[in-house]
């Protein structure tokens, strides 16, 4: 068993025990399960060189010593599979998912594994800095006296996997999983933990999808610096796959420039729904609605309506309820799911839809969404303009946040998911 920190700064001898500087680094091939170590970085007056592996006979905590009396002094450049361990790694932040939090790798451990040497572990423990101090033998002796343990904690290399190329931070893989299976909050919780820079490679690795919903869960800092620096056209992806409304809060907190350059990346009908939402002074019912909400016609029946919305596979978290409006898009009616999902197939839907409903104009504020919300137990309010056409929801989720305090905003769209309308 060796670590980094036990031979970084230690002599490097040729084969006639001639000093020739000091181990800088190791290098390690990525790929395998555990990276075999493939040279080292050598400081000899002032300058880096690097040795590949099979020129060194032995390392330890006394230094390398090498199998040969002549070595390349050509300058150093390293492979795109190759990391340097001191550099890439040593006091960068990990993504600890079992425990939620990020932590930092204070050691690495190095071992033979079928003859060779290889990185098997992160050492995230205090024992890891004490080593570095060259305090490590003291303090455990000191421990045992008082009878206390110095605590240890090892992460298996098997379970760490980089995110960027550069290897700026590495994420930990949850079996089976990855930071994919997380909870969108959890996830948002670990982000937010970064550095600004480590922030981006973790969202880059994520799919569209799971990065709108873990970004939605984000502090508006947070997400506005993530934005800012991730490639237009990603984050153009990104805020396709979140709620209009919340992506037009975010492209609302994006500098000009980049606003007006995502917007034109973003596919033309989710735009435009964007710009329409920025339109609205954000204290106000339309500031916070969304434009996801199912409308369907008067005059389909109950099995039509169903059909519809199977062809229009609308989004869970706003099919609360059902809307009726008539050719000129003006609200007439709502649906529960309940009574529409009793109903026989050929029942027309205007017989036994809500013809009187609760509803908002865009211009109302948000603590008389919330209000109304709460008054009629309501889990989504239409909302309409002056002339009485639908332009969107508020879901009761979005109401809640406007009356939480910052970092405990969350939404609830499974908790309140359930029942219809009060009557």
């Amino acid at each position: 068993m060796l670590y980094l920190s036990q031979v970084i700064g230690r002599p490097v001898r040729d084969q006639l025990a001639e000093p020739i500087g000091k181990v800088a680094d190791l290098i390690v091939a990525i790929g395998d399960r555990y990276p075999p170590v493939t040279g080292i970085v050598v400081n000899t007056n002032g300058r880096e060189i690097f040795l590949h592996w099979k020129t060194v006979a032995s390392l330890d905590v006394g230094g390398a010593t090498l199998s040969t009396t002549a070595i390349d002094i050509g300058k150093f450049h390293q492979r795109e599979n190759e990391i340097r361990l001191k550099l890439n790694l040593l006091d960068r932040q990990i993504v600890d998912i079992d425990g939620r939090k990020v932590v930092r790798v204070n050691d690495l451990r190095l071992d033979e594994v079928e003859g060779s040497l290889h990185l098997v572990a992160v050492d995230v423990g205090p024992s890891g800095l004490l080593r570095r101090l060259g305090i490590e033998g003291p303090y455990r002796t000191i421990a045992r006296g008082l009878r206390r343990e110095v605590p240890e904690r090892y992460i298996d290399w098997e379970d760490v996997d980089p995110v960027e190329r550069t290897i700026a931070s590495v994420k930990l893989r949850v079996p089976h999983g990855g930071l994919a299976e997380l909870h969108p909050a959890d996830l948002a919780t670990i982000i937010d933990q970064l550095s600004r820079s480590d922030r981006v490679g973790v969202i880059t690795a994520l799919d569209d999808e799971t990065a709108a919903d873990a970004l939605g869960e984000m502090e508006p800092e947070t997400q506005v610096d993530i934005l800012e620096d991730l490639e237009p056209e990603r984050a153009a992806d990104i805020l396709e796959e979140m709620d209009p409304d919340e992506a037009a809060d975010l492209v609302a907190d994006l500098s000009d420039e980049s606003r007006v350059e995502i917007l034109g990346l973003m596919e033309k009908e989710e735009a435009e729904e964007v710009r329409e939402l920025m339109t609205y002074d954000e204290d106000t019912a339309g500031g916070i609605m969304t434009t996801e909400y199912v409308a369907v016609p008067a005059n389909l029946t109950a099995g039509q309506t169903i059909d519809r919305l199977r062809e229009l596979e609308p989004n869970a978290e706003t099919i609360y309820y059902v809307y009726v409006t008539d050719d000129d898009n003006k609200l007439v009616g709502v649906l529960s799911l309940r009574d529409l999902i009793v109903a026989k197939p050929g029942t027309k839907i205007s017989t036994f839809m809500y013809d009187e409903p609760v509803a908002l104009r865009t211009g109302a504020s948000q603590e008389e969404a919330t209000e109304l919300v709460a008054r009629y137990n309501l889990l989504a309010v239409p909302i309409v303009d002056e002339e009485g056409h639908l332009e969107g929801i508020v879901t009761v989720d979005d109401a809640i946040d406007t009356l939480l305090p910052q970092p405990s905003k969350r939404h609830f769209p499974n908790i309140f998911n359930r029942g219809g309308p009060d009557r």
